[in-house]
């Protein structure tokens, strides 16, 4: 069972998760591998000839460095899809899993966002590089189940945050930026902390390891053309989200919000009814999701004060 991008914190958790199913991981390092680069991912797979593989590596980051970065986004996501698809065929890989995100939705798509919403609008501009990338991806799956009948599907996951997140504030996401920027703000003693835009868009979070626990479901027990949509159903404004980082970190100031700054798109929740009909459901809260992650950042920042 290979596990594409196994240092990510998506990578890891699917690690995780396989580890209590008794399966053979194999991993690969981009020091060793570099996904971008079609040949030498087609001799490793020829080498190697992993049974089933988890596609789990992309270059992600939030609407900072999407927006720095739009070549790098496009272009190492369409190679890092291309090319571990290609050689998973070649090599007779017997299922594929990809992963792509709910950004790949149009901006304005109707709530909550059903599977049949791909391409019916435009995408949301600030991340427009990646979720074409993603997009790619998943039309790459039904093709090649199309044309060579390999059993090979994609998952669209909604927003994703748990331990061994990217809190670097230049290139993270909404939630681990939020923890990082309570933290400081603790560790300061400011009176306030910073949130981009208005705080009046709604999210939906799912924690890392909910993932990688409906992964190994729909690799079970999911063979179909159409992508499925992989949420926790629950979602929260932006200031809200802020409020509940801030108890978890233990930081009582006030959240000013920076109209200057983009908002994104106004709301973004799955309709995850295709796949809880199958039977599966998340099983941690957005409140102990965030807890857990704020102890987990707290602790590998070397900070024991305060609540975290």
């Amino acid at each position: 069972m290979l596990v594409a991008g196994h240092r990510g914190m998506v990578g890891a958790a699917l690690v995780r998760r396989l580890q209590g199913v008794g399966c053979t991981i194999v991993t690969v390092g981009r020091e060793e591998l570099d996904l971008t680069r079609q040949a030498a991912v087609g001799n490793w797979f020829a080498a190697n000839r992993p049974q089933a593989v988890f596609l789990a590596a992309a270059r992600v980051g939030g609407i900072l460095a999407n927006d720095r970065y739009p070549a790098d986004f496009l272009h190492d996501n369409l190679m890092i899809a291309a090319n571990v698809i290609e050689a998973a065929h070649r090599s007779g890989v017997e299922k594929l899993l990809f992963l792509g995100s709910s950004c790949i939705y149009p901006r304005l798509a109707e709530q909550p966002i059903r599977e049949e919403a791909l391409l019916a609008g435009p995408l949301e501009p600030t991340n427009q590089w990646y979720a074409i990338a993603k997009i790619a991806g998943v039309k790459l799956v039904q093709a090649y189940r199309r044309q060579h009948g390999c059993d090979f599907i994609a998952a669209m996951p909604t927003n994703l945050y748990g331990p061994g997140d990217n809190f670097d504030l230049e290139s993270s996401h909404v939630l681990p930026a939020l923890i990082r920027k309570a933290h400081e703000a603790r560790v300061a003693g400011a009176a306030a902390m910073p949130i981009w835009g208005s705080g009046t868009p709604r999210r939906e979070f799912l924690h890392v390891d909910d993932l990688a626990d409906a992964c190994v479901f729909l690799m079970m027990y999911y063979s179909d053309d159409a992508p499925i949509n992989v949420g926790s159903g629950e979602e929260v404004t932006i200031r809200e989200l802020a409020a509940m980082v801030a108890r978890a970190i233990g930081f009582d100031g006030a959240i000013a919000a920076d109209p200057a700054r983009p908002d994104g798109t106004p709301r973004k929740l799955v309709d995850s009814g295709r796949l809880r009909a199958l039977g599966w459901q998340p099983r941690i809260t957005l409140a102990d999701g965030i807890a857990a992650t704020c102890r987990w950042f707290c602790e590998a920042a070397g900070d024991v004060r305060g609540q975290c």
